[in-house]
């Protein structure tokens, strides 16, 4: 009997398509923090081909920054007034939500459409379960282990395209004495700890950064190679322009794309912002994974989940988006926008650059594939070494062996 409040709620298809034109229609409210223009223009996928199934639309509500977005989303279902669908991290920002019942079980839609057998890695749709139940649905797949380099800018300094951060740092008094940012970076704490842990994630590899986040060891955290990188991570600052503390990220990237700055960290949403500005891998900028010369990928990303409706309607519509979302063309489509990697591989990937090509490359091979910490501690968790780690960039009164020692005392005491 399980499928039979599936098949009322999806009364107009058959499971695993496209439904269309509902009896009643719906207005879903879709809570999200795409308002980069390569953000919404992958963000308009979604509403577009959501809104061309007909009978229903997206009601899109952006509001600019993850942790904005997802204060309100938590406010609003905590008091009362839930939106019908939402943004968050492939992470453990929402497993509140989960334990007080508050999502729209996904599990009857998941079963018959087979997400487990097509999602992959496995963890990522790990991330949405509970004792066996499914109650998010993820969309793609990011990884922070990304340098973008202007090609324009290494070639008037007269220097190579590094291919680790060393031989950046090597470059980059000579990239700043040719009139160029040499490295790019923001003003928000979420841009050094995502940088930081690129760095992090270089020095240790694999399986030591695993043990790090996911065992927690602050032995890992105490070591010579985590003090080094706080250096380095500090070296890199001297290399950054006094504009970094009031930037926001995509701004960032446009110091790239414009070939003012010579190379940024930034995950590879990043892509989207050249794509939309029209610019070629290989011809203006390099995409330059890790930077590493065995670089890895974290598995990130977004997911998005469907808090509780009282009207049957509006839950068929969110059943229906969820279906959509997860649907092969769409993810192609939607991922290409984005500059993320899908959360299949059996999508037409005829418009994949070279950058997403590389990505899905590393994502094919299991010791490349490095499990995001966002998956390992909690929020609370996660923000005290972004605070950190800010801290860290904008003090310089604050030492390595300081940082070093409170970074290995949040580990200490993550859960």
């Amino acid at each position: 009997m399980a499928g039979t409040r599936l098949r009322r709620l999806l009364t107009t298809a058959a499971l695993g398509a496209f439904v269309t034109t509902p009896a009643v229609a719906a207005e879903l409210e879709v809570i999200h923090w795409w308002t980069s223009g390569g953000e919404q223009a992958a963000v308009s996928v979604f509403a577009d081909e959501f809104d061309a199934l007909g009978g229903d639309n997206w009601i899109d509500t952006a509001i600019a920054g993850g942790s904005n977005a997802r204060a309100a989303t938590m406010q609003r279902i905590l008091g009362g007034d839930p939106p019908d669908a939402a943004q968050f991290n492939i992470s453990r920002q929402y497993e509140d939500l989960i334990e007080a019942d508050l999502l729209l079980d996904l599990t009857e839609l998941a079963e018959a459409e087979g997400w487990r057998d097509f999602i992959r890695p496995a963890a990522i749709l790990a991330v949405c379960e509970r004792d066996g139940r499914i109650f998010c649905v993820p969309v793609n797949i990011h990884s922070w282990q990304w340098a973008w380099a202007s090609i324009p800018v290494f070639e008037q300094a007269g220097v190579p395209l590094p291919k680790n951060i060393d031989e950046f740092l090597a470059s980059a008094p000579k990239i700043q004495q040719a009139g160029f940012i040499p490295f790019a970076i923001g003003g928000e704490s979420w841009q050094h700890s995502g940088a930081f842990a690129v760095v992090l994630l270089n020095s240790l590899g694999r399986e030591t950064y695993h043990r790090l986040y996911r065992d927690k060891d602050p032995a890992v955290a105490r070591s010579p190679e985590v003090r080094k990188v706080f250096e380095t991570f500090r070296s890199l600052k001297q290399f950054s322009d006094e504009g970094s503390a009031n930037r926001n990220w995509n701004d960032t990237t446009n110091l790239v794309i414009t070939d003012r700055a010579a190379l940024q960290i930034m995950g590879d949403w990043a892509r989207g912002e050249f794509a939309l500005a029209g610019e070629k891998p290989g011809v203006d900028y390099e995409c330059i994974a890790g930077p590493s010369e065995q670089p890895y990928l974290s598995t990130g990303g977004d997911i998005f989940l469907f808090p509780k409706q009282d009207d049957p309607e509006v839950e068929a519509a969110q059943l229906k988006l969820a279906s959509m979302m997860v649907n092969p063309r769409v993810q192609a489509l939607f991922n290409n926008a984005k500059g993320s990697l899908p959360i299949r591989d059996d999508v037409d990937l005829s418009l994949a650059d070279a950058c997403m090509q590389k990505g899905l490359a590393l994502l094919q091979n299991p010791d490349t594939v490095v499990g995001d910490p966002i998956n390992f501690v909690t929020e609370d968790t996660n923000g005290q070494i972004q605070d950190l780690f800010a801290q860290f960039w904008a003090d310089d009164s604050l030492t390595v062996d300081n940082a070093q020692e409170q970074f290995a005392q949040i580990i200490e005491t993550a859960n």
